[in-house]
């Protein structure tokens, strides 16, 4: 169907069907919706202008979401693959989504944002919104989703700490029941630990903030674990100094995995196991959808990018016994 028809149906000029599908600023909110409702109802999906390069990146505000080093990875790597890729950015706080209305651009990326802001998306904007590590409700047309396999994290923590003899593992998920991807990670937890053997109990599986992890930890020390998976958050850092509290040493008394965090992990002492998104391929999946949309192609409504994990030295083998085992067994 050519915008013609489109601007026919809608009763308006087809300067007017142009003006609205390269998402220019300056035309009324009624004359947007009806030209977009006119293209939903013919089934016509509007491919975006050429020329039109800017993607607007949708970060949270730092009241809302303190936890700063995962967004600040996803736009590095955004920031990196989108300018390769001719695109020129715009940053837009969560807050202030108002300013979308006034902006010219060819898609917006979310990252760290629940889709649940978005609400009416397709009525208001003729381009791509890509959700980073969050799930897109059914029956959407404009928004995508690009995130890592939050199961396969999970699996891959588990099976670490299995492969090196631990015994009892607590798990600490940062954040709060229900609230972003807690609860799919509790239950690839759970499935991982029953599929390796390990005690599965609603009390070795919690959920904590920074402020809450000291009495989390405490509870899990006393239930006699061995190691000690914490994704999410900076719950590497957090779980390091919690330990010396508790005078537990990693990995001598207790073994850790944690989630990668560019400015700690590999410079912890000791340096820390970790699991991490593949932040570049993640970046790629974005432009590549981004290009798809202007070349009018189709494009999966959903991206799952693997995880990996990052073996480093927190985590110890149970088959050799710690250092104060060995000296005692040379002693007798």
């Amino acid at each position: 169907m050519k915008i013609q028809e489109i601007a026919k149906r809608a009763g308006v000029s087809t300067a007017t069907v142009s003006r609205v599908f390269s998402n220019h600023p300056n035309i009324r909110e009624e004359l947007r919706e009806r030209v977009l409702a006119a293209a939903r109802q013919t089934g016509y999906h509007p491919r975006l202008s050429q020329k039109q390069q800017n993607v607007v990146v949708i970060s949270p505000l730092r009241e809302i979401y303190p936890i700063r080093s995962y967004v600040e990875m996803v736009l590095s790597e955004l920031a990196l693959t989108l300018s390769q890729r001719g695109y020129r950015i715009e940053m837009l706080p969560q807050d202030n989504l108002r300013q979308l209305e006034r902006i010219r651009f060819c898609g917006a990326v979310s990252v760290g944002v629940g889709v649940e802001h978005f609400a009416g998306w397709e009525e208001r904007f003729a381009a791509p919104l890509i959700v980073i590590d969050r799930d897109v409700p059914p029956g959407t047309d404009e928004i995508y989703s690009v995130r890592s396999d939050e199961r396969e994290a999970m699996e891959l923590g588990i099976d670490c700490l299995a492969r090196h003899g631990c015994r009892k593992a607590g798990v600490i998920i940062y954040g709060e029941a229900g609230v972003g991807n807690t609860e799919i990670r509790r239950e690839a937890v759970l499935r991982a630990l029953h599929a390796h053997r390990l005690p599965v109990s609603d009390r070795l599986v919690r959920f904590a903030l920074a402020d809450s992890y000291v009495e989390e930890i405490g509870k899990l020390l006393k239930l006699g674990i061995d190691s000690l998976f914490c994704p999410g958050g900076n719950a590497g850092i957090i779980a390091a100094y919690v330990l010396s509290l508790y005078n537990r040493r990693i990995p001598d008394d207790i073994s850790l995995v944690a989630s990668e965090r560019s400015m700690y992990s590999r410079y912890a002492i000791p340096p820390q196991t970790t699991i991490t998104q593949d932040y570049a391929a993640q970046a790629a999946a974005v432009a590549d959808l981004l290009d798809a949309r202007r070349r009018g192609i189709a494009f999966p409504r959903h991206t799952v990018i693997p995880y990996r994990l990052i073996e480093r030295d927190s985590v110890r083998d149970a088959a050799v016994p710690p250092p104060e085992e060995s000296f005692r067994v040379a002693r007798a």
